[in-house]
Formats: C-alpha cells, sequence, structure tokens
C-alpha cells in the first residue's frame, strides 16, 4: 500500500471543506430564496369575463374547499391542513392590501399556471370556473371584485414624444 504525502492529504482535506461548504451554501440559498410570482403583462391585463353579481359563491366555494382548501385553509388565511409541509406557504388570500394589488388577470393567470409548490389548475378547472374562482378569493379578502387596471409600463425617455411648444400669449 502506498503512503500518502502530508501535502496530499492536506489538499484533500481542503478540497472536502470547500465540497461540503459549497453544499451548506447551496441549501442555504434555496431554502431562503424566495421568488415573487412573474406574471407577464398580456396576463396582468386579461379581464374577468364574470360579473361578481353573476357568479354563484356558493358552488365556487365548494370547488375552493375541494381543490384550495387543505393549502389556503377554509377561510384562506394561508393555514390548512397541508400548509406547513410546504416552502413557500400557501399565501394568505385574506389580506385585503396584498389582494388589492393583485389584477383579476394575475390571480387568473396565478391559479391556471400554477407554481412549485401550488399545482396548476388548467386541466382540474374549466377557465369559467378559474374565473369564478378569482372573484370567490377576492370575496375572501372583502377586496373589491376588479381592483384598478394595472399600471402600464412607463414609456422609456427615449420613446417619448416631445411636448409641444408653449405659445407666447402676449400677442
Amino acid at each position: 500500500m502506498t503512503a500518502i504525502s502530508p501535502g496530499a492529504l492536506r489538499l484533500r482535506k481542503i478540497l472536502l471543506a470547500c465540497v461540503l461548504a459549497l453544499i451548506c451554501l447551496s441549501i442555504g440559498f434555496a431554502a431562503f430564496h424566495k421568488t415573487p410570482w412573474v406574471v407577464p403583462q398580456d396576463a396582468k391585463e386579461r379581464k374577468n369575463p364574470f360579473n361578481p353579481a353573476d357568479v354563484n359563491l356558493t358552488l365556487t366555494k365548494q370547488l375552493y374547499i375541494d381543490h384550495c382548501s387543505n393549502c389556503h385553509g377554509d377561510t384562506g388565511k394561508g393555514d390548512g391542513s397541508e400548509a406547513m409541509v410546504y416552502d413557500p406557504t400557501p399565501s394568505d388570500l385574506t389580506d385585503t392590501a396584498r389582494m388589492n394589488k393583485l389584477s383579476d388577470g394575475e390571480i387568473y393567470y396565478q391559479i391556471t399556471e400554477g407554481r412549485k409548490p401550488m399545482p396548476s389548475f388548467r386541466k382540474r378547472l374549466t377557465e369559467d370556473q378559474r374565473w369564478q374562482m378569482v372573484i370567490f378569493v377576492r370575496s375572501l379578502a372583502g377586496a373589491p371584485a376588479t381592483p384598478a387596471t394595472p399600471k402600464k409600463p412607463d414609456v422609456p425617455l427615449e420613446d417619448r414624444k416631445p411636448n409641444p411648444p408653449l405659445e407666447d400669449k402676449k400677442k
């Protein structure tokens, strides 16, 4: 059996320490890295085809209980029976301030597309059911059915049209 030189043994220890440090950093980064929902602008601007007065909230609540309450809880606080299992934890749908910042299109997109750990409901609910779910989710927060239209991105300076010159009124 060949003996390992002290220099080679030291190098192995350093490499092992570096690998372990990288693993710990990766786990730490993954655990604390929270990415926000990225919703395309055209999805944000979609309008809900349903009027809140026309939606049967009793039927929609049953869909919510069947598909959403395990994570979001019966009242939407994000405290369902499976909530603690997931990271990130389910959103609190009763947070009026947060819900008022979201357009109907954004909520519809999130329900439709999902994002780990939330599944996509594209194939589980019809398009009409998903739009009705948007109204039901808003009702949990007591939020208005259709918040203000999302702000369009500002026009870059180079694309702006110059203001016309002011006319001199002394003439």
